[in-house]
């Protein structure tokens, strides 16, 4: 046999090995595809769930999570639309589509996110009688390094937080990274939101004084990381301002949502 024949072999089962091992690579993530989608739905239940403080370990999420409507809102009336489908609306998608979202001025992009959407899920909470418990929002917004995505709960009155956590960011662990600390998000709950109408709540520097008469609006910067946590504040007073949820937070409030 020559050379050349050899040669020529060794490449056709390479490239024949290639073939194959491509088709059980696309087999596979076909295959695998419906299971990821199933996790990335428990996970974000999971999410909403914790940061409104209603995740109960031994329980399963889907019971739980039976609790929770999921509604579209139209953010430029502050109004719910039922022509949406919010277990098909895909919101990141939605932000970055002209047609789907707004473009925002410097003056009004205080969270640093280029444009918003024109519609965006929320997650409410009744009781028995149909009233009001909780309403948990999706913000995001940039920090120092990344966007940072997660949950905003409100209680019944819609000024009180019950929790907020985020599920995904790139910030430096230590440092901007204990967005994820438990204690620091264990000081968000009995927070106020507004003060006179306007949205008051942000992270300073330093610690809470308790006895403070601003203590109500004011939580724990993040130490080490004072871009994160001017980030972190104007996400939440974005999406809980006038170009954000307020409307709609106004207009539950007055039954009229």
């Amino acid at each position: 046999m020559s050379s050349n024949d050899s040669t020529a072999k060794t490449l056709l089962v390479a490239f024949s090995l290639s073939i194959v091992c491509a088709i059980f690579v696309s087999a596979a993530a076909v295959v695998l595809q419906p299971a990821q989608e199933i996790n990335k739905t428990l996970d974000r239940k999971r999410n909403i769930l914790a940061a409104a403080g209603m995740l109960e370990e031994g329980r399963s999420v889907e019971e739980q999570f039976s609790q929770v409507s999921t509604r579209v809102v139209d953010l430029r009336t502050g109004k719910f639309v039922t022509d949406i489908d919010p277990q098909k609306y895909d919101q990141r998608k939605a932000a970055k589509d002209p047609g789907e979202s707004t473009n925002l001025s410097d003056e009004e992009d205080i969270a640093n996110i280029g444009r918003r959407e024109d519609y965006s899920l929320v997650y409410v909470v009744e009781n028995s009688a149909g009233e009001l418990e909780k309403v948990i929002l999706p913000i995001r917004g940039y920090g120092l390094w990344s966007t940072l995505y997660g949950f905003i709960a409100l209680e019944h009155d819609a000024n009180t937080v019950a929790g907020l956590g985020f599920y995904e960011h790139g910030e430096t662990p230590g440092l901007g990274g204990e967005v994820d600390n438990p204690r620091w998000k264990a000081m968000w709950p009995g927070k106020q939101v507004y003060r006179d109408g306007q949205v008051e709540i942000h992270l300073i520097k330093g610690s809470v004084d308790p006895g403070s008469d601003t203590a109500s609006w004011q939580v724990d910067g993040l130490a080490g990381a004072t871009l994160t946590s001017r980030g972190v504040t104007n996400l939440v007073q974005f999406w809980l301002g006038e170009n954000g949820f307020e409307p709609f937070l106004n207009n539950l409030q007055a039954g009229e949502a």
